[in-house]
């Protein structure tokens, strides 16, 4: 089987993009049922530098949306299908979708075999931990996820020349319901984790990011791309980063303490993993790796320390799981082991010096020797160094490099010339000669010697320590959420943000947006915004750069803060929990590119059409404008009123002023505009726009622009002012309905989520009455 897996693996490309990263390390493997079962998806994936399998399978549509969001989100190296998908270039549908979003990414294809759900579950029984096994109930009839899984694992084995040991293994069942949805378009739109200008940490995870551990940030990130929609985890997540804040010692004494962890769920993969051949390498890393791995134990009692006197419940979860005694019994085990001393440390010489002594004498007699004769080695070297300075009286030192082994340094040589292969770095001249050379050798040989018999003995040591390997995943969890909620604590006390309330309603006052307001001599001007079910699709107008983009992507933002358990940058804000995002941003005109303009719009429009549900928050940007002003206008009112029908909240930003007259049609449509001001200057009395980016009620002004030009004319002011009126004329009975549907909501909205006392409410409620009369006077009197 490895032959045929070295076959098709090399058979694979790869380039860079901008969609992988250096550190991404994410193999997934994707199956579709056949069939009946065609649009039934099965996922499994493989970070290799953390030991968690993660396993997904739902229906998808036509448009592989789902998969393709996914997919994205987990950025991976490489992608994994059955051959038979591929079908020598003639590929089912979702293979063609997902060649045409990840180019740039290695995908394999592997014999249809290797998906096998049988072989999947018995991996899964085989190398799930038994605190994991629960997993079992939720996978053993989702025979597609099985199936990816079976074929990731075979597949892992041969490429990592290692298995993974028996119940060693994180398993978890991820279903596309659990967290809100936003696809890839949307993300990029967003800026959630790239920048689309400049790839600089202007993005909504660079302004998050304050994590002091890969583990958290990862999570943050992860995060970001899949909000939560679970509105009690949401706030079990508040009291803490509020706690966080009220707790100044609570809050630097988690600082202080996770900042000294290393990588664990990294620590964890090669923990677990059992090499199928021993060479020095190896030796050498599972050495370093319980360093690692006892440096990371001894930092518990600081992190218990630090959160003993934490209140909520978050907090407390995290306080009670660290109290494990297995943590003790595990860090005992090791000490049994490895010197009581022996700490992580950075430098080559020193880890080199740690991972030879790391392992207590009298344990194995061949071990001892070798050390002594290693010892004895370098003390010889450092006497010949000593007897080379005093016979040519030069200022000779003893250094050494990973490359090199240990050779001669000084500054300022003298004789330059006489010394043999010299190299020059910086202000200091390094050198060696034949006999160091030769004891550099021994050095190495003896180093060999002790590596393998301490490898033999640390393999001991870890047969023991895997069967408690479930306290070491619950330690990367505690680690990586404090790391991030006090990442996004740590954020409040660099910005003003306040705490959201959730409810049925999107209210924000004075919010802000967050990318901007982090960046330095920006200080974004603050707009409320309000939906509801009685106003649930806003029309905002307003000429070009008067903030309407911003102003959307802001609301966008906010409504991710607050979902993945942040506070937002605002005065007050209500949120209604959305299960999708879904954006279509405009782009810039260009002629040369008008007709592949308007088919991406369409295309985009198409995908919000098809998935958008009650739930979600839609944000539409110029659409229509790739086309001409009749079929744009056309276009964008029919879309308004398929959405019109939906109970989704959607902020639609248009230059189109004909779309305001939907809200005199539909009672749940409310214009809004970025107010601008006209100011003369100079004696010609020139017009000038100044932009506010202040939101306000009603269409924009500059729809009524062509009358304001007629007052510059000589026209008679009596027909201008005619026109005004005509323009500005509504249906009595219209104003009416509008009236009795706005107090219907209002009154739905209260009954709902007031929390005011009886005095309050009643002061309330006798307010909209007023507005209600007030509106039907407006209206004029009803026609008989």
């Amino acid at each position: 089987i490895c032959s045929s897996f070295k076959l098709i693996y090399f058979s694979g490309t790869s380039c860079s993009s901008g969609s992988t990263t250096t550190s991404a390390s994410v193999i997934v493997a994707v199956v579709e049922g056949r069939g009946l079962a065609r649009g039934e998806i099965g996922m499994a994936s493989v970070n290799l530098k953390c030991p968690e399998l993660v396993l997904s399978q739902f229906a998808d549509t036509g448009t592989y949306a789902k998969v393709i969001t996914k997919i994205h989100i987990l950025v991976p190296v490489e992608i994994l299908m059955p051959d038979t998908a591929s079908e020598k270039g003639k590929g089912t549908k979702l293979f063609k979708l997902i060649s045409e979003n990840f180019p740039c990414v290695a995908f394999t294809a592997i014999q249809r075999k290797y998906f096998n759900e049988r072989k999947g579950l018995e991996y899964i029984q085989q190398l799930c931990a038994p605190e994991f096994g629960t997993v079992l109930m939720e996978v053993q009839a989702k025979y597609y996820c099985l199936a990816a899984a079976a074929a990731l694992l075979k597949y892992l084995e041969f490429l990592q020349n290692s298995v993974y040991a028996a119940k060693s293994l994180k398993v978890s069942f991820k279903g596309s319901e659990q967290t809100a949805m936003i696809d890839s378009t949307s993300a990029t739109n967003l800026e959630l984790v790239v920048n689309n200008r400049d790839h600089s940490e202007h993005t909504l995870l660079g302004v998050l990011n304050h994590t002091k551990t890969p583990g958290g940030a990862r999570r943050l990130r992860s995060n970001i791309l899949e909000p939560l929609v679970d509105v009690d985890t949401i706030n079990i997540r508040l009291d803490s980063i509020q706690e966080l804040l009220q707790d100044e010692e609570l809050f630097y004494g988690l600082k202080n303490a996770i900042g000294h962890f290393l990588d664990i769920d990294q620590l964890l993969s090669v923990l677990v993993q059992i090499p199928k051949q021993e060479t020095v390498q190896v030796a050498e890393a599972k050495i370093t790796h319980v360093i690692q791995l006892k440096h990371t134990l001894d930092l518990v009692p600081r992190l218990r320390m630090a959160l003993k006197n934490c209140n909520t419940a978050l907090l407390k979860a995290y306080s009670t799981a660290l109290e494990d005694n297995r943590f003790d019994m595990i860090l005992e085990q090791i000490k049994t082991v490895i010197n009581y001393d022996t700490t992580y440390l950075k430098g080559s010489l020193n880890m080199r010096t740690q991972k030879c002594y790391a392992v207590r004498p009298n344990i194995n007699e061949f071990l001892d020797i070798a050390r002594r004769a290693y010892t004895e080695i370098v003390d010889d070297i450092a006497g010949l160094v000593n007897q080379l300075g005093e016979k040519y009286v030069l200022p000779l030192r003893t250094s050494f490099s990973t490359t090199r082994g240990f050779f001669i340094q000084m500054k300022k040589p003298v004789f330059q010339h006489l010394l043999p292969q010299v190299t020059k770095q910086k202000n200091n001249y390094g050198f060696t000669t034949a006999d160091l050379m030769k004891m550099n050798g021994r050095c190495d040989e003896a180093l060999r010697e002790i590596f393998h018999m301490s490898y033999v003995v640390i393999c001991q040591l870890l047969s023991t320590i895997h069967e408690h390997i479930h306290c070491l995943y619950k330690l990367s969890d505690a680690v990586s959420m404090l790391d991030m909620l006090l990442s996004l604590a740590n954020a409040c006390t660099i910005s003003d943000y306040v705490r959201p309330e959730f409810t049925d309603t999107l209210a924000i006052k004075q919010g802000r947006h967050p990318i901007l307001e982090r960046i330095a001599g920006q200080q974004p001007v603050s707009n409320n915004s309000y939906i509801s079910e009685g106003s649930n699709f806003v029309i905002i107008t307003g000429p070009n750069m008067s903030g309407k983009s911003t102003y959307l992507k802001q609301v966008a933002l906010c409504q991710i803060m607050a979902q993945i358990g942040s506070f937002v940058p605002a005065e007050y804000a209500s949120i209604r929990v959305a299960d999708q995002i879904f954006t279509r941003i405009g782009v810039d005109d260009d002629f040369e590119t008008n007709s592949s303009t308007y088919m991406l719009e369409m295309k985009e429009i198409s995908y919000i059409i098809h998935n958008t549900s009650d739930r979600s928050l839609i944000i539409i940007d110029e659409l229509g404008r790739g086309t001409s002003a009749e079929e744009g206008i056309g276009i964008c009112h029919s879309v308004s009123e398929f959405l019109l029908s939906r109970k989704a909240f959607t902020l639609f930003a248009t230059h189109y002023l004909e779309l305001c007259q939907l809200e005199s049609l539909y009672p749940n449509v409310e214009n809004q505009h970025m107010e601008v001001q006209h100011t003369r200057s100079g004696d010609a009395g020139a017009e000038r726009v100044v932009y506010t980016y202040l939101l306000n009620r009603g269409c924009s002004e500059e729809r009524h622009y062509g009358l304001r030009a007629a007052e510059l004319t000589t026209l008679p002011s009596s027909l201008i002012q005619e026109a005004k009126t005509l323009a500005c004329k509504v249906n009595p009975e219209t104003q009416r309905q509008r009236a009795v549907y706005h107090l219907a909501t209002r009154l739905l909205q209260t009954a709902r989520n007031s929390r005011l006392d009886p005095d309050s409410l009643r002061m309330y409620l006798k307010g909209l009455k007023k507005q209600y009369e007030a509106e039907l006077q407006a209206a004029g009197p009803t026609q008989e």
